[in-house]
């Protein structure tokens, strides 16, 4: 009983700090798989700033088991204004899973005007189409 008293303990502060970590980050992303309804793990995200005609990466993640990325923004920067793309790898994560699909990734372009502290981007996801919004 102390074992399971500790092992809850422990996850509780894992999430909790993963929750503060999260708390300073602009950015995070979460993806859901609309076939079963449950999140979608180890997805592969890039994220990239757009500087005139060019992109230039900042940062990439991998979703954790509940299908999020928490703080996707490279830590300790300022979050700038500007055009920004998140790249979410679906094709590689199909394949992964054995299901033919027709996007092998997806990738989502959005302005940040700094008129709020934090941006969330969820994806609904299925082999064949998908669906995006501002999340918060």
């Amino acid at each position: 009983m102390t074992n399971l008293k500790t092992l809850c303990a422990s996850l509780v502060l894992a999430s909790l700090s993963s929750l503060a970590m999260a708390a300073d980050n602009p950015l995070s992303v979460h993806v859901l798989n609309l076939n079963d309804g449950l999140p979608s793990p180890d997805v592969k995200v890039t994220l990239e700033k757009q500087n005139g005609k060019q992109w230039t990466a900042l940062n990439d993640g991998v979703t954790n088991q509940q299908g999020r990325i928490t703080a996707l923004y490279p830590q300790d920067k300022a979050l700038e204004k500007g055009t920004y793309r998140v790249t979410f790898k679906t094709g590689d994560w199909f394949e992964a899973h054995d299901t033919a699909s027709f996007f092998p990734e997806v990738p989502v372009i959005f302005e940040v005007d700094g008129t709020v502290p934090h941006y969330h981007i969820p994806l609904l996801l299925s082999p064949y189409g998908f669906s995006t919004y501002r999340g918060n």
